[in-house]
């Protein structure tokens, strides 16, 4: 997905094994979906907790947060405990989202990539930041890319 693309249907479980459904058409805040490779993995968990850290940020905005990755609810479910995530965990066990959103991979394609994406309430794309090294930009960058709506 590209700036400008509208976002498609995402229905996947969360954390909690309960079904989530993201319409562009019935959204009445901004979202930001943000890609990670893997549960409890260096990279992931300073991402995580720095979207926890900066969570208020959000909500004050009216945002609302989710992260996806393959693992599993059980997985998703340890790591928000571990970790007091305040934000929803999606599972897609099949990478049927992250195909969607054509997430790219890295490293001749055996690591699942770390793309976030800024949504607004229309269900379009304002912003996508991809990196995998920088883990922690990633929330400055989508707090950035907020404060312009």
């Amino acid at each position: 997905m590209k700036i400008g693309d509208r976002i498609p249907v995402i229905t996947a479980l969360n954390h909690e094994g309960s079904a989530t459904r993201i319409h562009p058409d019935e959204l009445d805040k901004p979202v930001v979906i943000y890609f990670y490779p893997k549960d409890d993995t260096p990279g992931c968990i300073k991402e995580a907790c720095a979207f926890r850290d900066y969570y208020e940020a959000f909500t004050d905005a009216g945002v609302q947060v989710f992260g996806v990755s393959a693992d599993s609810v059980e997985s998703h479910r340890h790591f928000k405990s571990k970790y007091n995530l305040p934000f929803t965990l999606l599972s897609d066990p099949d990478k049927s989202i992250r195909r969607q959103f054509k997430v790219p991979s890295n490293l001749l394609g055996l690591i699942p990539g770390r793309v976030t994406y800024v949504i607004d309430r229309t269900g379009k794309v304002v912003h996508c930041f991809n990196s995998q090294l920088k883990a922690e930009e990633h929330v400055t960058e989508s707090l950035k890319a907020l404060n312009k709506l």
